[in-house]
């Protein structure tokens, strides 16, 4: 491992505490990675003989991450090999997108990006010094050769990275072809899917139409009114379980739920397949279908989540020129207390029923999230999101959530990443932060080290296999 990748990086500089933490990230440092929320392609793991391509393809081109930072600083997406979505022309030479981003990785310090970056370059590669310029063909060279080893298939990562099991998250149309070819290889990798089923929820989505045609042609139901409609979701979920499938996802600018009546549905999905349906529709139909989905997870037992605070491809050229998930979103105010209390009064009290609220606005928390989870038994928490999956973020989510709702009311860590080999990394960053606030609170003799022990387990590890019954 590199010099620079400190045995006690991200603990606290005060010895006391430094030393517990050491000691509990040292109980949970190997236990098996729990992924129960991600964006990995699962192609990735239905040809034994798959490859990732080169460095470019493997580490910058799918990593919104650094796209939007480079973007920032007036690096075109174009000069990082980035496809257009219209045709236009890109950069070829995937060595020169890397030089490119080497000459900017100084632009990564301190972040979270930099902090997996510089751990899957270390624990994959074996690249020793700090990336930059000068030797940015060098490590090409290097992470190159190791990209040709049988071993750098998604499958043998798989095993080395101790991964117990993997969720992709997966449209509501997908047929699920990867995952029955993962299935039928006898392979033993615990790759399941999720059922995202926003394209055909959201009426304001480009291409919701042609969805509602798809989802048509794999229900096998002819998708002609509300009714119908509502069959083929249904029919989806239990393709979706029957594959293996524990969960569901969802993502809405606004945690708004109010109930439409069937006939209130069928009218404005009828103006969504005529093409006049309202930005009003549109929000009175999520927030309809919000209550539905929760309605189908009582019945099918599929947990339910809910990502909600981000503004989707604010910057319209980039959206235009290469489409969605280019680091373009941007959070959003968002309120939950009055928002969620329709699906909750129906929901909320339901044993059956297990909804996980992740959201991109700090300041619910400890305002609403955590006396929400405090109190519903269907409720637990997401870890931190997206611009919050950081140390920073991290920290101040333990200290603003679990005061109020306790540990046992959250659903441990996700990675959510479409960057399969920062998996580790992330997961690593995460049980540090734990182990070292985990610390924090012994060395305040608020609990005991043995309690401390028995939490770190827990947040690793065993919050999220249970509250995605998994």
């Amino acid at each position: 491992m590199a010099d620079y990748l400190h045995p006690d990086r991200y603990f606290d500089p005060d010895p006391a505490q430094r030393h517990i933490a050491r000691a509990l990230y040292g109980q949970v440092a190997h236990l098996p990675l729990v992924c129960p929320h991600g964006h990995v392609d699962p192609r990735l793991f239905a040809d034994p003989d798959y490859r990732f391509g080169s460095p470019t393809e493997m580490l910058l081109i799918p990593d919104h991450y650094i796209v939007r930072m480079l973007y920032s600083q007036g690096v075109a997406m174009e000069d990082m090999a980035i496809p257009r979505r219209d045709g236009g022309e890109t950069e070829r030479d995937h060595r020169r997108a890397w030089q490119r981003f080497a000459d900017h990785f100084y632009l990564f310090r301190g972040t979270p990006t930099g902090l997996w970056l510089r751990e899957e370059l270390a624990d994959l590669f074996d690249v020793t010094e700090l990336l930059t310029g000068a030797n940015a063909q060098a490590v090409y060279d290097q992470i190159d050769a190791r990209l040709r080893s049988p071993d750098f298939a998604p499958r043998r990562l798989y095993e080395r990275f101790n991964i117990e099991v993997l969720a992709t998250t997966d449209a509501a149309t997908d047929t699920l072809a990867h995952h029955q070819a993962i299935r039928d290889s006898g392979w033993p990798g615990r790759i399941v899917p999720t059922f995202r089923p926003d394209a055909v929820v959201n009426l304001d989505m480009d291409g919701w139409r042609a969805q509602i045609e798809l989802l048509g042609q794999v229900s096998g139901i002819d998708v002609v009114d509300y009714a119908s409609y509502i069959r083929a979701l249904e029919q989806r979920r239990t393709v979706f379980k029957a594959m293996g499938a524990t969960a569901t996802d969802h993502a809405a600018l606004s945690a708004h739920t109010d109930p439409l009546s069937a006939v209130e549905a069928d009218a404005i999905f009828q103006r969504g397949l005529n093409g006049t349906a309202t930005a009003a529709d549109a929000w009175r139909f999520t927030g309809h279908m919000l209550l539905e989905m929760a309605r189908m997870s009582v019945e099918d037992g599929l947990v339910m989540q809910v990502h909600v605070g981000s503004f989707r491809n604010h910057n319209e050229q980039v959206y235009e020129r290469f489409g969605r998930d280019m680091g373009a979103d941007i959070p959003v105010a968002s309120e939950f207390t009055r928002n969620l209390r329709p699906l909750l009064n129906r929901f909320g009290n339901d044993p059956r029923f297990r909804l996980i609220l992740f959201n991109l606005d700090e300041t619910t928390y400890g305002r609403e999230l955590a006396p929400l989870a405090g109190h519903y038994p269907a409720v637990k928490l997401g870890p931190p999101w997206w611009f919050f999956d950081s140390l920073g973020g991290m920290r101040r989510y333990f200290d603003l959530v679990l005061e109020t709702a306790g540990i046992y009311n959250t659903a441990g860590f996700n990675d959510d990443t479409r960057a399969y080999p920062s998996i580790p990394a992330r997961h690593d960053v995460w049980r540090r932060a734990a182990a070292d606030w985990l610390a924090g609170l012994v060395v305040r003799h608020m609990v005991d080290e043995a309690d401390a022990a028995d939490m770190a387990q827990e947040m690793a590890y065993g919050l999220a296999k249970r509250a995605y019954n998994l």
